[in-house]
């Protein structure tokens, strides 16, 4: 019977050390006054081109909880630091980044990585170099199949719970059953439409008109004229901010008025300052809470992190949620314990109790990588501001 993964890398940590942290008795002590030892993070995300905002995003939120980490004392002493490259969410750039973070910068675990085609390229690069992959935004399914993708770890909830929750806000709330889609065509897009189906099914409807885009363009007019043409009440929207905006403002003004919503992937943000006006009532889901609501603690300390590390930058979804990966990572090397082996960082968040970083709980288990089943709803208000919603109201 073959060996899994996760034993097999207990073995050869049990063998040897690794790069970037050394093991227990190695020669390095635990205190802070120990030598400036660094635990090294790779992110390979989009930096450049037209989900940017998404990666630079990640990276702030990671960088701001990397440094309220420091500014304690670290992991055991341990500083925290993050290498970003950018892939511009391209599939081959984002294999070629993974390489090199693995291979020269000698990292820890691949963090923050932004995409579904630039995951399912990626990925299979970390699981052979048993480099853990944490925290990718995307709700891909492939990603949750624990035993076969057994060095990822997930903090958001997936893209089938984002559009199950969609398709349950539109009938209960606006008693919407014509329901159509805008996806971008690749993997990202495809996950999103078969998530929209599956919902659709469970509550005996059909998709009454799609449509999709080429990755990384904002080439939308002919699928709008193909939603328009089936007259949906509603288009659900698997795609990143440019292409989102194109396509809403020309609707608005061709008197195409279907109930846009979008999933989290989106970047609710970039997507509202896009849209300015034209995003009054356009929804999207979210898997964080809401990052202006200091009642919730955990984001009372990001909005904290974001200002100790970056004054001007503005709160946002995505920055929340680069912030939690952060935390998360930290408290993963928490729990393994000094000089903990990669093997050792997956087995402790997997075999741990539920992690509370601050009202937003992530539990893992044997058969469980994703931390995470929150489902949020927020909508674009008139002036383009981006508001927590309970349900979807009609305008």
């Amino acid at each position: 019977m073959r060996r899994s993964l996760l034993s097999t890398l207990a073995i050869l940590a049990s063998l040897t050390g690794f790069p970037g942290y050394a093991e227990e008795g190695a020669g390095e002590t635990s205190s802070p006054e120990a030598a400036d030892v660094e635990v090294v993070f790779g992110q390979s995300a989009a930096l450049t081109g037209p989900a940017s905002e998404i990666g630079t995003e990640m990276r702030l939120g990671l960088e701001s909880a990397f440094a309220e980490v420091n500014a304690a004392g670290g992991i055991d002493g341990h500083r925290l630091s993050l290498v970003s490259l950018d892939d511009m969410y391209e599939p081959e750039a984002a294999v070629a980044n993974t390489r090199e973070l693995i291979e020269k910068h000698d990292v820890y675990a691949l963090v923050g990585a932004v995409g579904t085609p630039t995951s399912r390229a990626a990925q299979p690069v970390t699981n052979d170099a048993g480099v853990p992959y944490v925290a990718p935004f995307t709700g891909a399914e492939f990603l949750r199949e624990a035993r076969e993708q057994s060095n990822v770890v997930n903090v958001r909830a997936s893209y089938f719970q984002e559009t199950a929750e969609i398709v349950a806000r539109l009938t209960a709330d606006l008693g919407i059953t014509k329901i159509g889609i805008l996806y971008q065509d690749d993997s990202y897009g495809r996950a999103g439409l078969a998530g929209l189906r599956r919902a659709l099914d469970a509550h005996g409807l059909p998709l009454v008109a799609e449509a999709n885009y080429p990755r990384n363009t904002e080439i939308v007019k002919r699928a709008l004229l193909d939603l328009k043409r089936f007259d949906p009440e509603a288009v659900v929207i698997i795609g990143a901010y440019q292409p989102a905006a194109t396509l809403i403002r020309w609707a608005r003004k061709v008197d195409f008025t279907p109930v846009f919503v979008n999933i989290s992937f989106v970047g609710t943000s970039a997507l509202a300052e896009e849209l300015g006006a034209d995003g009054d009532g356009v929804y999207i889901t979210q898997v964080v809470p809401f990052p202006g609501d200091t009642r919730v603690p955990v984001v009372d300390s990001y909005q904290k992190a974001l200002a100790a590390s970056a004054p001007d930058a503005e709160l946002g979804f995505v920055s929340l949620e680069g912030y939690l990966a952060g935390r998360l990572v930290a408290e993963g090397l928490r729990l393994a314990g000094p000089g903990a082996s990669r093997a050792k960082f997956l087995e402790a968040l997997r075999n741990a109790p539920p992690i509370d970083l601050g009202g937003f709980e992530l539990e893992y288990g044997e058969e469980d990588n994703q931390g995470s089943d929150r489902v949020y709803l927020t909508v674009i208000d008139a002036s383009g501001e981006v508001r927590p919603a309970q349900r979807m109201v009609k305008r």
